[in-house]
């Protein structure tokens, strides 16, 4: 009896992740009862939904069971690829030719003569699977799927991204007749497809129909591209051979053309899609939620972490009001600060001691968000890794190789932050005030509730010294007391005189 993932209400209707996981243990059994076409296609749609799911999940979520999903599904998936493309090329070669083709029958016996062990392989692949760890990981993955809200901004960033990887394919598959580009397109619109599908039902309902027709589409350009191959190390018969490439060419051309047809002028389906995702300022909102929440999923200390940030934002904030360097003044800086406000506390699973190392490469490893550049990325990366622990060298290590204008920017967030660790530690909250002074050759920060005096906080001096590398200025840090409330001004009442009494 097959084991069963208890869904919610929700998850069922939106058929997320955890639906199709629930579809995986079901359609398992009919292909252990009989692997024929239908039962094999539907556990390998099944399969994909959730592999597809999970490669996005693990752009914005470093938890293992990600990755563990795609591992533990990936024999299976592989084993149904090879009998399901079989199964394609015998209706495909049943569909070009009449009986009397001379080639007909010796191309379906080449494709029939490892049916049985294809069966058998996959079958055992199937048999094989471990049902007990797909239930325990859908079991570890129910709350890391709310983290990513149904037509939420996150949501709409991660489609933004899947378009602009399918776009690009799009672009590269019109440029040439050959077999890869299209194959990588078709693949590239699926991931698209699925992330709508699974994450913005409301745009899935108008888009889902054409999403799938191009699809479709592009799948029989793929199977006829195998199929050919098939065809060219099967045929004797050179007559026969030109006439099953030509009709194959012929059936390519044609859908070929309407994908063409569909994707190209005033009417693209691609620029329709683009028009009904974020544009202009809206990237730079939903790239902003996105890595919300990754620190959300990554960081196991998110509030504390939130009191920080609102710290370093203030204190970035009155830096670029009085001008301390001229790095401060770039508007790129304000995101990149921003990021890292949010981002400094995350610790990818299984992480060392030094997290903030792991956390680096765990970010170096995304892709980019839209709206952000490579070097942009890089600096927020290692401004995380700075953020804590040892000082960066101008000797070695990744801080020597940048140039002195990303150094300096560099030693700028990462001080900044540095000192908003110290001061909340030093139990400044996080909503006290800051203001700067700054002089020639100098700066004040004033904060309030900060207490002066020695001992100083532990890392304030560290980040202290990175501001004063990077401005060519001294620094000091000041205390002031919460003023206290005005209260509005009290008069006494006036006396009313006594009434008198009229004499006769």
């Amino acid at each position: 009896m097959a084991a069963v993932i208890p869904l919610t209400p929700k998850a069922a209707e939106t058929k997320r992740l955890l639906y199709w996981m629930e579809r995986v243990l079901e359609e398992r059994q009919h292909v252990i009862a009989s692997p024929d076409e239908d039962s094999v296609h539907d556990l390998r749609v099944a399969l994909r939904r959730c592999r597809s799911l999970a490669s996005v999940f693990e752009e914005i979520d470093a938890h293992p069971a990600w990755r563990a999903l795609r591992k533990t599904s990936k024999k299976l998936f592989r084993s149904l690829g090879v009998i399901r493309d079989a199964q394609v090329q015998e209706a495909w070669a049943l569909k070009q030719a009449g009986a009397d083709d001379p080639l007909r029958g010796q191309i379906l016996y080449a494709l029939k003569a490892g049916h049985l062990k294809r069966e058998r392989d996959a079958k055992k692949s199937t048999a094989k699977f471990d049902e007990k760890d797909w239930v325990r990981l859908a079991r570890d993955l129910r709350s890391r799927v709310r983290l990513l809200p149904a037509d939420g901004d996150a949501a709409l960033c991660l489609a933004l991204e899947r378009h602009a990887e399918a776009a690009e394919l799009h672009r590269r598959a019109l440029r040439t007749e050959k077999m890869k580009p299209w194959h990588e397109l078709r693949i590239g619109i699926k991931h698209f497809r699925y992330t709508i599908e699974n994450l913005l039902p409301k745009l899935h309902a108008a888009w889902g129909p054409d999403l799938k027709r191009l699809q479709d589409l592009l799948g029989d350009v793929h199977d006829l591209d195998v199929l050919a191959e098939t065809v060219r190390a099967t045929a004797a018969d050179s007559a026969a051979l030109a006439k099953w490439q030509e009709n194959i060419a012929r059936e390519r051309r044609e859908r070929i053309e309407t994908y063409r047809q569909l994707t190209l002028g005033s009417t693209s389906l691609w620029n329709q899609w683009r028009a009904g995702l974020p544009t202009n300022g809206r990237v730079a909102e939903v790239a902003e939620a996105r890595l919300r929440t990754t620190a959300r999923a990554a960081d196991p200390s998110f509030a504390k972490t939130a009191g920080e940030g609102r710290l370093a934002k203030k204190l970035f904030k009155d830096l670029q009001r009085v001008k301390f360097a001229p790095v401060v003044k770039e508007e790129e800086l304000g995101a990149v600060m921003r990021a890292a406000a949010m981002l400094h506390g995350i610790e990818p699973e299984g992480a060392r001691k030094a997290a903030n190392k792991d956390a680096r490469k765990f970010l170096s490893q995304l892709p980019l968000p839209p709206g952000w550049n490579l070097e942009d990325w890089q600096l927020l990366a290692l401004a995380v890794r700075y953020h804590r622990g040892a000082e960066p060298s101008t000797e070695s290590g990744r801080f020597a190789k940048l140039e002195p204008a990303q150094q300096s920017k560099l030693l700028v967030i990462a001080g900044i932050l540095r000192i908003a660790r110290a001061l909340r530690k030093a139990g400044v909250n996080a909503g006290a005030k800051v203001r700067v002074e700054s002089k020639t050759g100098s700066t004040e920060i004033f904060v309030e509730g900060f207490l002066e005096g020695p001992p100083a906080p532990k890392g304030l001096a560290a980040g202290k010294q990175m501001l004063e590398s990077a401005a060519g200025k001294t620094i000091s840090f000041r205390g002031f007391e919460k003023l206290a409330p005005m209260l509005p001004l009290e008069f006494p009442a006036a006396k009313e005189p006594p009434l008198s009494v009229a004499s006769d």
